[in-house]
Parts: C-alpha cells; structure tokens; sequence
C-alpha cells in the first residue's frame, strides 16, 4: 500500500468527486464526497477488508475534482462512473430491465408487455414494473381474451383469424365507434389499476352464457381463469391508499455485503420487487446512492415518490431524480419500509454462505490464471466468436466476464462485411472493430483477451492488437481431436494444461460456452427474420429505416439481385449502395 500523506495534506475541505488509478493508470474507482480530505483520508487509515481492502491495495495514485455543491459531484460521479466503469464500482447483475405492459395509445389499441421503455415519448399508458414475467403475459392474455383489441402490429387487407373466434372486431375492415373502444380501455385501464370488478362481471355473465347453451368445456375455462385473477389480486393487496404509486427501498448489511431490497406500489398494489446483493467499498450511503440512480437509469420509469433509508440524504437524490425522496417514520409506509429491511435481511442470511464460497472460488481461479499467463490483476476479460452458414451471413459476439462474472450490458454483435469469407477474415475484421473503437472513445480496456482457437486464432489477434499498437495479454482455448476444450494456449504459443476439475477450467469452459451461445443466437435471430431480411442484415449501413424502404421499392430477393447499382444509389448512400451490390452478386 503506497503513503498518500504528503498528497492527502493538500486535499481540501470541500465536496467532489475522487477517482482511484491503479499502477496502469486505469481508474479502478469513482466516488464522491462532501469533504474530500475526509473520505480519502479514510481510505489510507484504519483496516480494511474485502472488496475495500482489494481496492486500497491496487491503489497506485489518486485524483480529484472539486465542485461547488454536493449535487454537481453526485452528477460528476455518475458521469464518470458510465464513462469509465471502474472495477470497484457496483455493477448490476441483471442486465435486463423489468417488463411493463402497455395499452398502446393508437386509434385501434394493442396491449402487449414492452421492455425498453426509456425510448416511449408516453408513458402514461405503461402499467407496472413486472418482475415477474409470467405473471405479465399471463395478465395480457386474460385481457387479450376477454376484450377483443386489435392483435395484429399492422391491419391487415382482411378478416383474420381473430376475428373469426370474436377476439377482433375486425379493425382492419369495420368502422368500430370510438365509444366502445373508449369503454374497452377505461375497464382495461380499471384492471391494471387493482380494480378487478368489471372483469370479473364479464367473465361471470360470459360463464352463465357458456352454462346455459352447455358449453361446460368454456365456463370451466372462465372459471379458471377467474381464479387466476382473484389469486393474483390476493396476493398484491396491502393496505394502502388506491391512489398510492411509490417505490420503497431498503437494506441489510452484514461484513462487507449490502442486501438491497425493493417494492413497487402501484395503485395500492404491491406489483413487485427487486432484490440484490452486493460489495460494498464507501460508506453505505454512497453505495446505495449510487445503486438507485443506476437502478432507475436502466428501468427507465420513475415512480411518482421514492421511500429511502435516512443514511440517504434525501435532498440530494431528490434534486438528481427530480422526484420526491423521503424517509419514512410512522404509519404503513413505515411497516412496509421495515418489511423490506427484514425481507433485505432475510435473503442476504439466505445467500451469504453461497456468494462468499463462490467469490473464493472466482479469486482463486483468477490468481491462478494470472500466474499462468504472467498478468498480475486479472479483473476483465473479454471473449469472441463467429457464427455463420456454409460460409454465408457472417456475425461476431463478444462478451465480457469481469471478476468471472458476466456483465451483460458490456455484450457486444457484430455484422461482419460482405468481403469475409471464412474465420479467420470475419474475427481479424471484429478484433479491429472492437479495439479501434476502444481506443477512439477511450473505454475500458480487457486485462485478457481469449480466443477460442489456437495458434492461428491467436496469431490474428496478435496481429490486430500489434497493429493497434495496445498492450493487452492473449490466450486460447484449444480444443482436442473429440472437439472439446482441454488447455489453454498463451500469446508465445506455449500449451498449458489445466485439470479438467478445477475451478479455472470450469470458469473458461463457462465463457467458452457463452460467447458460442451469444453468437449462434444473434445469427438465429437473424435467419429467422427471413432470407431477404438476413441479406440486408449483412451489409453494414443498413438499418431498419433502409431495409423497409428496399423492402418497399423491390419487395423480393430475387428482384434486388436483378436490380442496377443506380437503382440502389437512388434509395442509398453511395458507398452503402456499392456494399450490397457487390454482396448480392456473391449469393
């Protein structure tokens, strides 16, 4: 651990944000602080231990930027902290966001569950979050079978099936009035609410309607279905106002383990929660500070009032969210607020044992991966692999193992370019694509790279990364005669045997497996949208808005391959017109 005192003397008394840099000069840490001197004093005295004790110890130099309020360092901190994203810093597991369900506000309106809410220009018509997504889709069937909304994204040029089994009124060639539209809504509205009556007197007079012409096979289906409401609905009701729309937020700490826990009310209605666990590094205000803005940053969707513990300072994240943030002392709110400590409590008591058995297992992989490579700090690698069909519609994935863990916001898909023709073209063609644009936008950099492959795959990326001039370790992961993995291959092309019951083999075999997956999935994705969809897919520069309007002027793949370069030219940029003309000729 190396003496500060003489810089730390000349920190001054006020509020900003400081950034750790390890012995590389990456910055491995953001923070902020209402005195500066304080807090990073506090880290280079007294005893530290877990993650805070990791952190201290890989501390080569420090910086700090000083603001004029407490507010401009919070947003200077979380800046920071997206651009860098230092290792230290909390990263959330679960890459994707919780599921709404939307009424669209269209002439004829569609319900359906939606996930990526933060692009929605209204967001009066979402209902939730979900956490559970079952229970999402199970609630837009129902809805979709009892109320005859429109099905289809687009109207057809006729009758469909829906309106054939009365779950359409036949949008697509009937002039339905506005008003039953109007009370289709507000009773569907009603119901994502909390307000189950009207429902329930539809589904009552449709079972009457199904018993008494002897169709006992549909009542016992509405009855079920019934059921399913009135359990659902049990399961949500607190004692609350109808009108209440909040999120609670509350923890459990024990060691060096943060226990986070979340409820979301909505109209009276406990629709869900959230709950995690992480290290903690600052002080406990800091940590969760810095989890419920990166929480609502990815959900999107902030709740009209947000219930905190008070080691929060309310002010401050109130003024950042733009809502109302408050600690609550009495009445339900705070029955509810101390539920979710115990709730905190109780799952860290759960998943303590298994988190701090797992994180031993990750530290002794990762050192002894180090050893064997010669790289000191493993923290982030960063895996690659190929996709394609008998050598057609080319894709690349990588993804991004930090601390032997996933981050799956770090994924990345590549669309290869019509002129790579096997392997070897299409990885040199992403390597470079990847690390140029790490250099030009000076994000972090991996402390491995691995290929999955040897020498040659490792040749092509030396090759790449050489050509860069970066310094980053290299290693493959070699497969024997049966097509499985058994050793791992450094950048000088040294075999190194590992034990195929260690912790370390598991731990690659486990990024080996999920970058194969990641890319073997992005090209599904891709042929399943359709031949003619798949080709423009390969071709870089064409997004959706250029696809529909090809899609529109040519309409088959038959008819672009007949087509001119200047009948491109005239709906494309001219280098992207060249791309997939040159590429249909290939096919």
């Amino acid at each position: 651990m190396k003496n500060f005192k003489e810089k730390l003397a000349l920190v001054p008394n006020k509020p900003g944000s400081y950034q750790m840099r390890d012995k590389d000069g990456v910055i491995i840490y953001v923070g902020k602080a209402k005195n500066l001197k304080n807090r990073l004093k506090s880290y280079f005295t007294g005893t530290h231990t877990g993650k805070t004790l990791s952190l201290v110890e890989n501390i080569d130099d420090f910086e700090y930027i000083v603001t004029s309020s407490e507010l401009e360092s919070l947003i200077l901190e979380i800046t920071l902290i997206k651009k860098y994203n230092p290792k230290y810093n909390i990263l959330l597991k679960d890459d994707k966001s919780y599921p709404y369900i939307e009424l669209t506000n269209e002439k004829y309106p569609r319900l359906k569950i939606v996930r990526n809410v933060k692009r929605k220009k209204n967001k009066n018509h979402l209902y939730g979050p979900y956490p559970n997504v079952t229970a999402a889709r199970k609630t837009v069937n129902i809805i979709n079978r009892i109320y005859p909304l429109r099905k289809c994204e687009n109207l057809k040029k006729d009758l469909c099936l829906y309106y054939h089994i009365n779950l359409c009124l036949g949008y697509c060639k009937y002039d339905i009035e506005e008003n039953k539209i109007n009370n289709m809504k507000e009773e569907i509205i009603s119901f994502l609410k909390g307000d189950s009556a009207s429902i329930e007197k539809r589904i009552l007079e449709e079972m009457e309607k199904a018993s008494e012409s002897l169709n006992y096979e549909r009542a016992l289906e509405l009855k079920n279905m019934l059921d399913d409401i009135k359990i659902t609905l049990r399961k949500q009701k607190i004692d609350l106002n109808k009108n209440s729309n909040f999120d609670v937020i509350n923890y459990y700490k024990d060691n060096n383990y943060l226990s986070i826990q979340i409820f979301f009310i909505r109209d009276g209605l406990l629709s869900g929660r959230h709950q995690d666990i992480i290290q903690t590094v600052g002080e406990v205000s800091e940590d969760l500070e810095e989890f419920i803005i990166k929480f609502y940053d990815k959900n999107g969707i902030l709740p009209k009032e947000l219930y905190v513990p008070d080691v929060v300072d309310v002010n401050l994240l109130s003024e950042y969210l733009d809502i109302n943030v408050n600690t609550p002392y009495r009445g339900k709110v705070k029955s509810l607020f101390d539920l979710a400590s115990e709730n905190a409590k109780e799952n860290l008591e759960n998943e303590e044992e298994i988190i701090s058995k797992d994180e031993k297992k990750r530290k002794s992989a990762l050192k002894l991966l180090g050893e064997l490579l010669n790289v000191s700090n493993i923290y982030r690698i960063e895996s690659f692999d190929n996709s394609h069909l008998f050598g057609t519609y080319y894709v690349g994935g990588m993804v991004v193992f930090e601390d032997l863990l996933p981050n799956k916001n770090e994924y990345r898909k590549y669309k290869i370019s019509t002129d790579a023709k096997d392997d070897l073209k299409a990885m040199h063609e992403v390597l470079y694509r990847r690390y140029y644009r790490m250099i030009m936008e000076e994000s972090v950099k991996p402390d491995l790279i691995l290929v999955d492959g040897g020498k040659t795959q490792i040749s092509v990326c030396k090759e790449v990364i050489s050509s860069l001039n970066l310094d980053i370790k290299i290693a493959g992961l070699v497969k024997n005669s049966h097509h499985r993995t058994n050793c791992l291959m450094d950048e000088d092309y040294n075999i190194i045997d590992i034990p195929e019951d260690s912790d370390l083999f598991l731990y690659l075999s486990r990024i080996q497996e999920e970058v194969h997956r990641f890319a073997i999935t992005y090209h599904r994705n891709i042929k399943s949208k359709g031949a003619l969809s798949s080709v423009l897919d390969m071709v870089t520069g064409i997004g959706e808005k250029r696809k529909k309007e090809l899609l529109k002027s040519f309409g088959s793949l038959k008819q672009m391959k007949n087509a001119s370069l200047d009948e491109f030219k005239e709906i494309l940029p001219e280098e992207v017109a060249i791309q997939l003309y040159n590429y249909l000729k290939t096919l």
